[in-house]
């Protein structure tokens, strides 16, 4: 009996040694195989200063991706008085910089940012990136809209330019000529220079998607990208803006010269929106991509 039990417990011990033996060998197989590093997609843009304010503030472009169909955003042309613009511009860039793979192939995206830097500079009191907490409080209203020639930037395109326009009730300077500020000749500048598919400019506080016209009517493919974003985002899509008159204008310019050109109007002054429009944006990127032809 004791021989038998001897040789259960030595059989016992050989099979676990075995067992033992063979996931050693597994480990070691697995220890060979070689392990991928984990990769952050983090890009860092390209960054131009592509013009100065009036007061001498750079005006920066930041581009991201490398395709040749160029898309462009432009966010604070009114400054400080749509302060909540500049910084859904900036949630956007730090987004494409922690999602490359979301722009297709054939794109490549500039973010004008901040377009009206003095204006800016007289609601939060510093220079580039800011957040909500340095927005000064109990301002006049209007406050930083113009540039520091007291114009309208966005009353100074050549689209039926006169030398004053409207602001709800208010008549205002569209400066001396068109494209007379600087801030508007940057812009300029930039849209002959790289020759985007179509532009989109964030503004507040309308809580809609307008298309654009100068002359000529509505241009086909600026309708199919305010549906696109309004379809999206969720902002209703309307043509054309008729609250009051406005001649000057940046995207009517656009319009004039055969530019897509759409305005996004976040709902409040202080909000970004940010999934809606996370929403509208990649709607643009699905219009744009390589599946649809431009």
């Amino acid at each position: 009996m004791k021989s038998i039990s001897l040789r259960k417990v030595l059989t016992t011990i050989i099979i676990l040694v075995v067992i033992c033996a063979i996931l050693f060998l597994i480990l070691q197989a697995v220890n060979k195989v070689p392990v991928k590093p984990v990769v952050i997609n983090n890009i860092t843009p390209t960054k131009t200063v592509i013009g100065s304010s009036v007061e001498g503030r750079g005006i920066e472009a930041y581009t991201y991706g490398s395709g040749g169909t160029h898309l462009a955003f432009v966010g604070g042309i009114h400054g400080g008085y749509e302060w909540n613009s500049v910084l859904l511009a900036y949630k956007f860039m730090d987004y494409l910089s922690a999602n490359p793979t979301v722009i297709p192939v054939n794109l490549s995206v500039t973010i004008i940012p901040s377009a009206n830097p003095d204006g800016m500079f007289k609601v939060v009191g510093k220079e580039g990136r800011f957040t909500s907490f340095d927005v000064k409080a109990d301002l006049p209203v209007g406050t930083g809209r113009f540039n520091n020639h007291n114009v309208d930037l966005n009353r100074n395109f050549a689209c039926n330019w006169q030398a004053t326009s409207t602001w709800r009730n208010n008549i205002v300077s569209a400066g001396t000529a068109a494209f007379s500020e600087p801030e508007a000749k940057v812009i300029q500048d930039f849209i002959l220079k790289d020759k985007p598919v179509a532009v989109v400019f964030f503004h507040s506080q309308s809580n809609a998607v307008y298309a654009s016209e100068c002359n000529n009517g509505i241009l086909p493919k600026t309708l199919d990208i305010m549906n696109a974003y309004s379809k999206a985002s969720g902002y209703p899509a309307i043509n054309t803006f008729d609250s009051y008159k406005i001649t000057g204008d940046a995207e009517g310019w656009l319009a004039s010269i055969n530019i897509p050109a759409i305005t996004v109007e976040l709902a409040t002054h202080e909000g970004i929106e940010w999934d809606k429009n996370l929403a509208g944006i990649k709607a643009l990127f699905t219009y744009f991509g390589p599946v649809n032809k431009i």
